[in-house]
């Protein structure tokens, strides 16, 4: 991948990944490195198909919970609003919590959170418990969104593009997914709600399994490590990442299109449904949406590391969201099919962020940081998008409103994504 001749050069030092799993780290060739990276590889995978269906198949049931909760449209507005409500706050704590115990046994542990969030919050039987239980789940895959990136460069820093795109693929996967099987599979299992969501907390459980010998990879290195008469590598320093204007682009970037996949995630299935399509028609078009970043999660990462600047991708899946919304505007039923599969496009400025996470720091140390920053600040910001979304379906009694404000957020994003691109380091920039 021509320019990312860095990732040769971000070979991963113990002092620049998380230094708690810095004298864990081994060279590529030692023996518990050699037989812990297929179960790496699963982990990834399986940790990336548990990272969204918390939140589409809660999507394709949102009238059912509704109904069944008693919330009204502003409620579940803020319902919506919690998945980067949560991934901005329990995602700074990531870079801690990987300092202190690894970022495999985070993960691990983000994973057991999810599992024990989706299967208590259906039957909880009140909004704020309802709630309280999707942050817990949904704190588990803001560490794991985190601390993801990392992983993938510790272990596989001469093929970040590849695996980047692998993990991508897999979310993507996991979200269409949910999106396309909830409705048939709680109709399958008698018509209940709750039932059709607590369903995906085996899909978190058998995530737990393959990080647990990874975990023990890493105590295996650190004993190693310890041993060694070899002097221990001093700790890398810390950036000062808010002078980095590409950290502030990535960061607004990352939020502008969180909030366009969260509005897309949280209330297209109902937009479709408003218009006269079926619920099980609309949870199958949210599925088109997420399908279409399948394939293109994998060959976006892998495109956007051989280019010195990532602004053309940005501007075409920009444009994308901006055909996608004016037909939701115009023509919701009648043009259904399309506006989903330019949709899912245009949603696929995720692993692009991601990716850039990636090629906008030299060191470990630096994707450690900019991950943390671009992620929690951006979640940050595209907390009140869904909200409103709900506060205008409410009060102005349909989506032309919603529509307008979606397009709109996409010219910032655009804007925002194409200086984000362009190649610098944050190193560098925090260094001047």
């Amino acid at each position: 991948m021509a320019p990312m001749a860095s990732e040769k050069s971000t070979v991963l030092s113990p002092s620049e990944a998380v230094p708690s799993s810095s004298s864990a780290q081994s060279e590529p060739g030692s023996a518990a490195r050699s037989w812990a990276v297929p179960f790496v590889i699963a982990g990834i995978v399986l940790a990336a198909l548990n990272l969204r269906p918390a939140i589409t198949s809660l999507g394709a049931l949102l009238e059912e919970v509704r109904d069944g909760l008693g919330m009204s449209g502003s409620v579940a507005g803020v319902l919506t609003s919690v998945p980067p409500l949560c991934f901005a706050v329990f995602g700074s704590l990531a870079p801690r919590l990987a300092r202190r115990f690894g970022p495999a046994a985070v993960v691990c542990g983000g994973m057991a959170a999810i599992a024990t969030g989706l299967l208590v919050r259906p039957f909880t039987g009140s909004t704020a418990a309802f709630l309280a239980t999707s942050a817990l789940a949904l704190a588990g895959i803001a560490v794991s969104n985190v601390l993801m990136p990392v992983v993938i460069k510790e272990w596989f820093p001469q093929r970040v593009g590849s695996m980047t795109g692998l993990y991508s693929m897999a979310l993507a996967l996991g979200t269409s997914l949910a999106a396309a099987i909830t409705v048939p599979m709680t109709e399958a299992l008698g018509g209940n709600w709750q039932t059709g969501l607590a369903v995906w907390a085996a899909l978190a459980a058998a995530a737990v399994v393959p990080w647990l010998p990874v975990m023990r990879a890493k105590r295996s290195d650190a004993a190693r490590a310890s041993a060694s008469p070899s002097p221990a590598p001093q700790a890398s320093a810390k950036l000062r990442i808010t002078r980095s204007r590409t950290a502030w682009a990535l960061a607004v970037f990352f939020g502008l299109q969180a909030t366009g996949a969260y509005i897309t995630m949280g209330w297209m299935p109902q937009i479709f449904r408003d218009a006269g399509v079926s619920a099980e028609t609309a949870g199958v078009l949210l599925a088109i949406t997420m399908a279409v970043g399948v394939p293109l999660s994998f060959v976006i990462p892998r495109t956007a590391a051989r280019m010195n600047h990532q602004g053309p991708i940005v501007v075409v899946l920009g444009l994308c969201g901006l055909i996608g919304y004016t037909g939701l505007y115009l023509a919701p039923a009648g043009g259904a099919w399309v506006w989903a599969l330019v949709l899912g496009i245009s949603n696929c400025s995720f692993p692009l962020a991601l990716t850039m996470v990636g090629m906008r720091a030299r060191t470990g140390a630096g994707v450690v940081q900019l991950s943390a920053f671009a992620q929690s600040a951006g979640y940050l910001l595209s907390i009140p998008g869904p909200l409103l979304v709900g506060v205008l379906y409410q009060h102005s009694g349909g989506w032309e409103a919603p529509i307008v404000l979606m397009g709109a957020l996409l010219v910032p994003q655009i804007l925002f994504g194409v200086m984000a691109g362009r190649q610098r380091t944050v190193e560098d920039e925090c260094a001047a």
